[in-house]
């Protein structure tokens, strides 16, 4: 029991390393002047830092139906817009089950990056696997 408890820990510990959750009163003004330009309907707003990155969540149950960042100064990265796994193209599932054996595809998302590129990706394991328009691997993120 305990060794199940610890590898829970080591897992979700591991999963925090990659995003941050922070204070809107730490996240700079430009960048939330930003958010707010580009996205005035965005209430109830969480943030994040990954990757050196602000990342802005708000929407739906989970409060993160949209994600959206901002570099430190204010440039915008890339939205994501949480979709059904069942939304993803058709070969996504068979390349996860091929390349990561027994993972489930936990969440999914829309990807649209600054310069207006589609992508999909689908959240394994604390990884994003990132996907182009069509459902062919690109890289994990």
């Amino acid at each position: 029991m305990k060794k199940i408890v610890l590898l829970s820990l080591t897992i979700a510990m591991a999963g925090s390393v990659m995003a941050q959750d922070i204070k809107t009163k730490d996240v700079p003004a430009n960048v939330k002047a930003e958010l707010a330009k580009k996205y005035p309907n965005a209430t109830k707003v969480s943030w994040e830092k990954e990757k050196g990155n602000f990342e802005a969540n708000w929407g739906g149950k989970s409060g993160e139906d949209t994600s959206v960042q901002f570099t430190p100064a204010g440039v915008f990265v890339e939205e994501v817009n949480a979709i059904a796994v069942t939304a993803l193209p058709a070969t996504v599932a068979p390349y996860v089950k091929a390349h990561y054996k027994g993972a489930k595809i936990k969440e999914a998302g829309k990807v649209t990056d600054a310069a207006g590129n589609k992508m999909f990706e689908a959240g394994i394991k604390g990884k994003d696997l990132i996907f182009d328009s069509e459902g062919k691997f690109i890289k994990v993120d």
